[in-house]
């Protein structure tokens, strides 16, 4: 069965970002979008709260994203090929291809998009995700450790959330951000 994997950066501290929103300090090297785009070679569908799927767009609707680099290019090519599902009561419509709109956040609707992709499942915005933890709907949660501490901000998992995980990967890379990852359960 196709897995849905929390895929995060996040400050040493726990924070996806400080509390005036912003995530500049997340930002990563070539090594790491190249790592993070072979990652993503098995994922077929991307599941988005509203705020991260216009984050995301950019890969679709600005071609200076995908030109900073070979490696942009890379993950473009990437997330361009992805199913992406948005889950929003406030989003009016979307608008890249290869996309739909659901309202609400429901163990059936997940389960619909992971019967329908032909590879794993990304789940990536901290509401959503951390919805989706507590409804027991995540395989795997995947963090990009960057080496800086904010303090206070956005959290990568709820307070109330306690589930078990078991360390199948970690990497380094030259930037100092370290990536783990962990089987939930």
């Amino acid at each position: 069965m196709n897995r849905v994997i929390y895929s995060v950066s996040s400050s040493l501290d726990g924070y996806i970002k400080d509390a005036n929103g912003d995530f500049s300090w997340a930002y990563p090297t070539e090594e790491v979008i190249d790592a993070i785009t072979a990652d993503m070679s098995d994922v077929r569908t991307y599941l988005y709260g509203r705020r991260m799927y216009e984050t995301m767009a950019v890969w679709e609707t600005d071609p200076s994203a995908a030109d900073q680099s070979p490696a942009s290019a890379s993950f473009a090519r990437t997330w361009q090929a992805a199913d992406k599902v948005v889950f929003s009561t406030t989003l009016p419509e979307v608008w890249t291809k290869r996309t739909r709109l659901e309202r609400e956040l429901t163990a059936d609707a997940v389960n619909r998009a992971r019967a329908e992709s032909p590879g794993d499942l990304t789940i990536e915005g901290p509401t959503l995700a951390q919805s989706a933890l507590k409804l027991g709907l995540v395989d795997v949660v995947e963090v990009l450790i960057c080496p800086v501490v904010i303090g206070e901000g956005t959290r990568i998992f709820p307070d109330d959330l306690r589930v078990s995980l078991t360390l199948t990967r970690e990497r380094r890379f030259a930037n100092g951000m370290v990536q783990v990852t962990y089987d939930v359960g």
